[in-house]
């Protein structure tokens, strides 16, 4: 078995679970500017809309089509537009807002912090790779009590790239002075994550925890992240 030193984790849906913060921060938004009375149906019926465009404007954006700001507020305002209302001053509003609210939740997925301290103790160094906004990552890790646990922190807008690209990986382990064979990345992106790590050289943990076909031939495959324990 490669005896790894680096261990590269990505941090949304990795390990900050940000479908569930995400959530609940929308619907503090829904209440704060609200779009109950003014949309008429219950968020319940608004978030599905809200996660299908999300999940179109990133793709995009991993793509290189949009610039982060352009994600930032046309998530919200093409949701919005499905429900005839064509208000892009709130949009922006309601953006801004998202990003305060957001990086200060604190959901995890189960075992993260135990996972970290268990690699703490077994003397890894531990790092980031994430394709989020550079404030906004950083308040999630204060937040959520993760900050101490990672060496290098490396995001896009630090990297001037982002995953799946291979400058992103070649940036970070240029940072974390690390070799390839000693390092291994630990994501839940096929593409971004996995299939990215893979063409820059890197071994790979898929963590599937929404058990989702399989697209790409990582190293190790676990569904959730005590299984991290039977690797390291």
């Amino acid at each position: 078995m490669p005896k790894y030193k680096h261990l590269f984790f990505d941090l949304d849906h990795t390990l900050w679970d940000f479908d569930a913060n995400a959530k609940e921060t929308l619907a503090e938004l829904y209440s704060i500017f609200g779009l109950n009375e003014r949309i008429g149906i219950a968020f319940e019926n608004f978030y599905p809309k809200y996660l299908f465009h999300n999940e179109i404007l990133w793709d995009r954006y991993h793509k290189g089509q949009i610039s982060s700001e352009e994600l930032k507020w046309k998530r919200m305002w093409r949701t919005m537009l499905d429900f005839k209302i064509a208000d892009e001053p709130l949009a922006r509003d309601m953006s801004s807002k998202f990003l305060e609210i957001l990086p200060t939740k604190k959901l995890l997925f189960p075992h993260t912090i135990e996972i970290l301290e268990y690699l703490t103790e077994k003397n890894y160094m531990l790092h980031l790779i994430t394709n989020g906004f550079e404030k906004t990552q950083w308040s999630k890790l204060n937040n959520s009590g993760l900050n101490g646990y990672f060496k290098e922190v490396i995001t896009s807008e630090g990297s001037n790239s982002l995953k799946p690209k291979k400058e992103i990986f070649d940036f970070a382990l240029l940072k974390a002075m690390a070799t390839l064979p000693e390092s291994i990345m630990i994501g839940d992106n096929q593409h971004a994550d996995i299939q990215g790590a893979i063409d820059a050289g890197l071994d790979t943990v898929f963590v599937n925890h929404i058990n989702a076909m399989p697209e790409t031939k990582p190293t190790y495959t676990i569904t959730h992240l005590k299984e991290l324990e039977q690797i390291f």
